[in-house]
């Protein structure tokens, strides 16, 4: 093997090992625009995307622990490296692909499991990790507001009964 391929073999092992998940995705026809706009997505989404030969990648898979045949992978292959929140990033990917129909997802690895893209569609219309967080605070602050709302009630109808009651003493007085 030749050193640059070594090289990238290593380099694509290095993404795969340190990513806590991967999808393997087709892709056709795609733009340098298009491109550019789904790796900045993806940034955002804390992904990257890497267009990679087949062969280099079964290497590197194979290197890390991962089975895959190259019968799976049809066509030319992006692989995005996830390393933030999964359900976030397969938003992101399935997005694009209904958008442009340029990309397919084929398989993930999610955390060491295998997903299907059946599977990791479903994955996509889970909330994300921002969203359940989001929930789970307007849960703990609604209880919260409701009793606020009562004390500030209560408050405002003792300032008013006082009010009242210092109206009629002056009435009474004149």
């Amino acid at each position: 093997m030749r050193e640059e391929k070594k090289l990238l073999l290593e380099e694509i092992k290095e993404k795969i090992d340190s990513a806590s998940s991967l999808v393997v995705t087709n892709f056709t026809n795609i733009t340098t625009a298009e491109s550019w706009n789904f790796r900045n997505i993806l940034i955002k989404n804390g992904s990257e995307m890497e267009v990679v030969k087949k062969r280099v990648f079964l290497k590197a898979f194979k290197k890390s622990g991962y089975k895959c045949s190259i019968e799976e992978l049809d066509g030319q292959i992006a692989v995005i490296f996830i390393k933030d929140d999964p359900v976030g990033a397969i938003k992101a990917i399935f997005e694009f692909s209904e958008q442009t129909k340029k990309l397919e997802v084929i398989r993930g690895e999610i955390e060491g499991k295998v997903y299907n893209k059946e599977d990791l569609l479903f994955l996509s219309k889970l909330p994300t990790m921002d969203d359940l967080r989001a929930e789970f605070l307007s849960v703990l602050e609604a209880p919260m507001s409701g009793t606020l709302s009562a004390v500030e009630s209560l408050l405002t109808s003792v300032i008013y009964a006082l009010e009242e009651k210092k109206k009629l003493e002056e009435k009474n007085k004149g």
